[in-house]
């Protein structure tokens, strides 16, 4: 099992934030308590519906950045999420390391994505992509990547572990990745509700990510 230690910094690399938000998107530039929930490579039946389940709960709108194939696999779950109101983006059409792949390649798994998703906002998998990719594809999409970075879906990060990262990295303008993935189910279903009463009680709002932004 690799150290936590190296799971402790829930924050971007520096050079993402330097390029924010002018080229692409860690934190939103805001005046008052607003933050901005995000949930990755989803939509799948053994999560999504539940993390729906609690938005609701909590009359909470959010952004969901999902995979072009689980969409196509699971079309009913993907239509409850649009119905419910939330904003979709662009998550790849198969979870693509771009660090992996030509850039040629990933701009069109990209696009095959956008078969299945119909919006600009872009997340690129595991955060990896290279400046050729991004030329390639910055006309098309606004990059999406994050300030808060929860790790709910680490074997080695616990449900409370991933409830601090949220909440202890959490500031006006914050934009905070959970998965709803079935490998992060378990520390995901602890930590959102949680964090999401505790925002709150601070005097956050949530909203879902527009293309504008």
């Amino acid at each position: 099992m690799p150290s936590l230690k190296r799971f402790s910094n829930a924050r971007p690399p520096w050079f993402y934030r330097v390029l924010s938000p002018r080229y692409l998107l860690c934190q939103v530039p805001a005046g008052d308590r607003t933050a901005y929930l995000t949930f990755d490579d989803g939509p799948v039946p053994e999560a999504t519906p539940d993390v729906l389940k609690i938005l609701l709960d909590y009359k909470v709108k959010a952004t969901f950045f999902c995979v072009g194939n689980n969409v196509r696999l699971n079309r009913e779950v993907f239509q409850h999420v649009l119905e419910d109101g939330h904003a979709v983006g662009n998550h790849s059409f198969d979870h693509i390391n771009g660090w992996k792949t030509s850039p040629g390649a990933y701009y069109n798994n990209v696009m095959h994505c956008r078969d299945f998703v119909e919006s600009r906002l872009f997340r690129p998998p595991h955060g990896r992509f290279t400046p050729s990719q991004y030329l390639l594809l910055k006309k098309e999409f606004r990059f999406v990547l994050w300030s808060v970075l929860t790790l709910d879906y680490h074997h080695a990060v616990s449900p409370e572990q991933c409830f601090t990262n949220a909440k202890e990295n959490l500031s006006p303008g914050s934009v905070i990745i959970f998965h709803d993935s079935v490998k992060a189910k378990n520390n995901l279903l602890t930590a959102l509700p949680r964090f999401i009463e505790f925002a709150l009680s601070e005097g956050y709002s949530f909203e879902a990510l527009n293309e504008s932004l």
